[in-house]
């Protein structure tokens, strides 16, 4: 090709207005934020409020109501299994916005009490639009943001869990005013809105990169990514102390009252939203792997801080610092997955959905695990968050580790 050739074709790509690539860029991101408010933050938060209302509009017994949450964490990962497939099959635009409609369908299915399988069905299938949405949703749009960008992008992205961590608190309290079935539909409303308001605003799909790596680099990537889905995993123990224990720990074990309690839940739910926003900007700015490291020392301290201390200030640091992390960690992990998979898009979601496996997984392990350890200790919850604290040190100590065997690129 000639150089006039090059030039006519330069001279001939459309060229985009100055603002147009950033508004671009963050409707992408307002969409990912929609998908993750629906599919996860509202799907899987808002039950929680709901169930003394089930209970006392006798729709199902207490016994019920657990295994009715339950389904919807073991659909969560059956759609984090089944992702990658989905996304073959159909597309993983489509796949999204049909994950957001049978979210959608989901609340509206669940205004009446059926039956126990009728609603069990429709939580697990709840929680498996969440699997899904989880893995896809990031690994859609951030193959078109800048390397500079991707950490606050990923952050908004994910800004929509803590959102759905603070409706929880506050808008599901106020739909219940008006009667469990309406709140079913309110839920089911907003989750609507939310689904048409990012129905455009996906961008195309890219193909996947295959671009070669050198053999050394590859071998490294490939350890530092085995390690990470477990460092992953046991951040997801790190955190179920608190998603699962504070409020009653608070309530009950400190003899506080639920009122007191559900004020922590706020204050978790408030940092939820400020935390992928601050832990995507330090990504972008420090790098991946610095920033994860931090961020696992930075969460030990704050899960442990309740065995050093339960004055109101320990509390609250330890409740905002550590709902934060509950989605401010994701950021940092696929910022890091993007560090040690360069220019491979399909790769980048297969290592992704491994790592929503494996963080489904070992929350899942740690839910029924802990409730166990505290039904055998008599309710001691600072074992509970001992226990969580020691798994954020353990993924920290691993990063540590392989950073003395392998010298790191960042």
């Amino acid at each position: 090709m000639t150089n006039a050739d090059t030039k006519q074709q330069v001279e001939t790509r459309p060229r985009q207005r100055p603002g147009s690539e950033s508004r671009q860029i963050w409707r992408y991101a307002v969409a990912g934020l929609s998908a993750s408010l629906v599919g996860l933050g509202l799907a899987r938060f808002s039950y929680t409020p709901l169930i003394p209302a089930l209970i006392a509009a006798k729709w199902f017994s207490a016994s019920d109501v657990v295994y009715l949450g339950a389904a919807n964490l073991a659909g969560y990962l059956a759609g984090a299994l089944a992702a990658r497939a989905v996304a073959a099959h159909v597309g993983a635009v489509r796949a999204l916005r049909a994950m957001m409609l049978l979210t959608t369908l989901s609340f509206f299915a669940s205004s009446a009490p059926v039956s126990f399988s009728w609603f069990f069905a429709w939580r697990f299938l709840s929680g498996l639009t969440g699997g899904v949405i989880m893995v896809l949703a990031a690994s859609v749009i951030l193959p078109h943001i800048s390397a500079a960008r991707r950490g606050i992008v990923g952050g908004v992205i994910f800004a929509g869990v803590g959102l759905g961590v603070a409706a929880s608190g506050t808008l599901v309290p106020l739909l219940l005013q008006q009667g469990l079935q309406q709140s079913w539909y309110g839920l089911g409303a907003l989750s609507a809105l939310l689904t048409l308001a990012s129905w455009w605003n996906w961008p195309a799909e890219t193909k996947a990169g295959a671009a070669p790596l050198h053999h050394a680099k590859h071998h490294h990537a490939s350890t530092a990514a085995r390690a990470l889905l477990v460092q992953y995993g046991l951040n997801a123990v790190a955190l179920v102390p608190h998603m699962v224990f504070i409020v009653d720990f608070v309530a009950r074990g400190l003899g506080q009252g639920i009122a007191a309690g559900s004020r922590y839940w706020v204050l978790y739910g408030l940092g939820a939203i400020v935390g992928p926003l601050v832990t995507g900007h330090l990504g972008d700015r420090s790098g991946f792997g610095p920033a994860l490291r931090a961020a696992f020392l930075i969460e030990a301290a704050a899960v442990l801080l309740p065995t050093v201390s339960t004055a109101p200030v320990s509390l609250i640091v330890s409740s905002v610092v550590v709902g934060g992390f509950t989605p401010g960690i994701v950021p940092l992990v696929l910022g890091r997955i993007h560090e040690l998979v360069p220019h491979a898009t399909e790769q980048q979601r297969a290592t992704w959905s491994h790592a929503t496996t494996s963080f489904a997984l070992f929350q899942a392990a740690a839910a029924y695990g802990f409730s166990w350890i505290y039904a055998q200790t008599g309710g001691d919850y600072l074992v509970l968050f001992g226990l969580g604290g020691g798994a954020a040190v353990l993924a920290l100590a691993i990063d540590l580790g392989l950073a003395l065997i392998v010298p790191r690129r960042s």
